[in-house]
């Protein structure tokens, strides 16, 4: 396709826990501006390959490359670690937002303490982002207080604070209402219409054929023959 810059590239990913094989030479390329939904029974491997890409989860074999950062099967060193988690912003199923702080303070967490970002610019970034998201009004208030659409908005915001190429989100639509996952396929298209790229690991059929510019399926650890 003219004018495709491929952002993400994963080449025969291999990955075990113990004899079991999860992943067998799994390979995808993603584009800049996409939105691929990774689908597939529970088990097959869909969120290993997002926790792989975030640098979350060893493999064994192959190489993933995120806008220029390349990682090879085997343990990671620290700098491959820490570049690699510039590129990539996770977003996942349970939101697992810090329970003792409060929904600004949860966006600039990594920031400033991970990145060197001087607080003030943290905050007016992080309450940027909330404003975008429509959830500038609940910047205070601790994630108990949260319903799960705003919880989910705030770890998106969360993920998008150190300015990521790449997001990850771990079935997104579980803990959504019909009219809330509409909001946040809206959202999500808004996202790549910044730019970002975004692969998502879901159960959820509609969604994906409504939202997802390309669809992929993953069983028993490769991909199977139909891609849509």
């Amino acid at each position: 396709m003219e004018g495709r810059v491929t952002v993400l590239t994963i080449d025969a990913l291999r990955l075990s826990r113990g004899s079991r094989p999860i992943l067998n030479g799994v390979s995808l390329d993603v584009a800049r501006g996409e939105l691929v939904a990774i689908m597939g029974p529970s088990g097959s491997g869909k969120t290993t390959i997002l926790r792989a890409i975030a640098g979350l989860e060893t493999f064994d074999g192959g190489t993933i490359i995120v806008d220029g950062v390349t990682r090879n099967g085997g343990p990671a060193d620290a700098l491959t670690l820490r570049a690699l988690r510039r590129k990539v912003g996770m977003v996942f199923q349970f939101h697992c937002l810090f329970e003792h702080l409060p929904a600004i303070a949860n966006v600039t967490l990594a920031p400033v303490h991970a990145h060197g970002v001087a607080p003030p610019e943290a905050d007016r970034r992080g309450r940027d982002l909330l404003k975008a998201f429509g959830v500038d009004h609940r910047a205070d208030a601790l994630p108990r207080q949260l319903s799960g659409g705003e919880a989910q908005r705030v770890a998106i915001a969360r993920a998008l604070a150190v300015d990521p190429q790449v997001l990850l989100m771990d079935e997104p639509t579980a803990s959504l209402d019909p009219e809330r996952r509409s909001e946040l396929g809206a959202l999500l298209r808004g996202l790549l219409g910044q730019g970002r790229t975004l692969v998502i690991a879901t159960h959820d059929e509609d969604f994906a054929r409504e939202w997802a510019t390309r669809v992929v399926r993953l069983r028993d650890g490769d991909w199977t023959s139909g891609l849509i």
